[in-house]
């Protein structure tokens, strides 16, 4: 079912939302300051891409990495966090209208966690549990 819904995700504008997320993280990656926030661009790039049978969660990290990554997500809010979680929001609730679209907006509301605070997120297959990225 996964696969199935997959591909209809990315018919019906998965494929845009994660060529939009790749564009971001190749643009960031030009700057030699941007790269951390163009490796988290590409993260969101490959949840948005197949989000069926994927979850985030909070990575257990040292209390030191904690701090590096809470002040990496706060300029990531600032600078543009803020408005890619909206964005999230509005496809979200604007799916969830209609019944068809229910499964799809969900899964912007999934993304909306990853897109609000990247950093120390990781990616992981529902299935079998194990670490994607």
């Amino acid at each position: 079912m996964s696969l199935l819904l997959n591909i209809l995700w990315l018919i019906f504008g998965g494929f845009f939302v994660s060529m939009g997320y790749i564009a971001g993280g190749i643009a960031l990656c030009f700057t030699i300051i941007g790269i951390p926030w163009g490796m988290q661009c590409f993260k969101l790039a490959i949840f948005a891409l197949f989000p069926f049978g994927q979850d985030t969660r909070m990575a257990d990290r040292p209390a030191t990495q904690d701090l590096v990554n809470v002040i990496l997500n706060i300029i990531w809010l600032i600078f543009g966090g803020i408005w890619v979680m909206l964005n999230h929001i509005f496809w979200g609730i604007v799916l969830c209208i209609t019944i068809i679209g229910i499964p799809f907006g969900i899964q912007h509301f999934k993304m909306v966690k990853l897109s609000i605070w990247p950093f120390g997120r990781e990616i992981y297959g529902l299935k079998n549990g194990e670490r994607l990225f």
